[in-house]
């Protein structure tokens, strides 16, 4: 009785119809997204409901979750700061706008800078 429960650890069972795997149709469904020369990104700086503390807001990525979370992960470590990704926007601790605007701009984005 005890081997039967631990032979069937390793297995796997489908349960769609046709047998597909669902990461399989994740895969499928995901478009390809625009290159990042055909991207406009708007960078800004965000004090709201933040306490005063300054944050740089980079909004109007067109992809996938994964494409904006690298992104950010990129920017934060060029930055040296924190950050985090939300609803296709990217929110990086402090005020960044220059530095996170040259870096867009050497990734080939086209980048406007809102504010002052």
């Amino acid at each position: 009785m005890e081997q039967d429960w631990k032979a069937k650890l390793g297995m796997a069972f489908s349960i769609s119809p046709d047998g597909q795997n669902e990461q399989e149709e994740e895969k499928q469904d995901q478009t390809p997204s625009m290159p990042a020369n055909k991207q406009t990104l708007y960078v800004e700086l965000d004090k709201k409901g933040r306490k005063g503390k300054s944050a740089t807001l980079i909004t109007g990525f067109e992809g996938t979750d994964e494409e904006l979370k690298e992104l950010a992960k990129m920017l934060k470590t060029q930055c040296g700061v924190g950050g985090s990704t939300r609803d296709g926007e990217i929110l990086i601790q402090g005020n960044f706008r220059d530095k996170v605007i040259d870096i867009l701009k050497n990734q080939g984005f086209k980048v406007k800078r809102i504010g002052g």
